[in-house]
């Protein structure tokens, strides 16, 4: 392309820039303004019986602010109660609850992968709680080279060595 024809077309470029921005800019917004006030006339329209028709027709559950605060403290009367009875069953329950929760995912081990990686993979998984640890564990088997390409079920159950002997050869 020569100089000349560069100037023309930079110079087309500025022209079509120019014409967009003055039709963008001096054109009436009105058609937007125009929707927005029919909405509001729909929905202004509505009296609030048939609001509420509307909302328990499509199965909301529609309570004046006095009608929830009495379901409120009715609902935190009842819990009350469960608390000051036994609170060391409830601390025993939290604890077993605490047990019984196990991640469980497909780690994906990819050719290229470090024992660090798989590491980083497992804690953001929730199976171990730190990378480090299991990188650690991995360099003081001396395993950090014998890591298997491949697809993996492992859960948060697991000990340190399940984990290793899963994943590495």
């Amino acid at each position: 392309m020569t100089a000349g024809t560069m100037r023309s077309f930079a110079a087309g470029l500025l022209a079509a820039a120019t014409l967009v921005a003055i039709v963008y800019f001096l054109s009436p917004s009105e058609a937007k303004t125009t929707v927005a006030k029919e909405v509001q006339e729909e929905a202004i329209a509505l009296s609030e019986d048939e609001m509420k028709a509307e909302l328990t027709d499509k199965d909301y559950i529609i309570l004046t602010e006095d009608e929830w605060s009495k379901q409120l403290a009715e609902a935190k009367a009842s819990a009350e109660p469960a608390k000051t009875e036994e609170p060391a069953k409830e601390d025993e329950k939290e604890t077993e609850s605490a047990e019984k929760v196990v991640y469980r995912t497909m780690l994906t081990v990819t050719s290229g992968m470090t024992s660090i990686d798989v590491g980083d993979a497992l804690e953001r998984a929730n199976v171990i709680k730190n990378a480090n640890d299991f990188f650690k564990e991995v360099e003081k088997r001396g395993l950090s080279n014998e890591l298997r390409p491949g697809t993996f079920e492992v859960e948060s159950g697991m000990t340190m060595d399940e984990l290793v002997s899963i994943i590495f050869k």
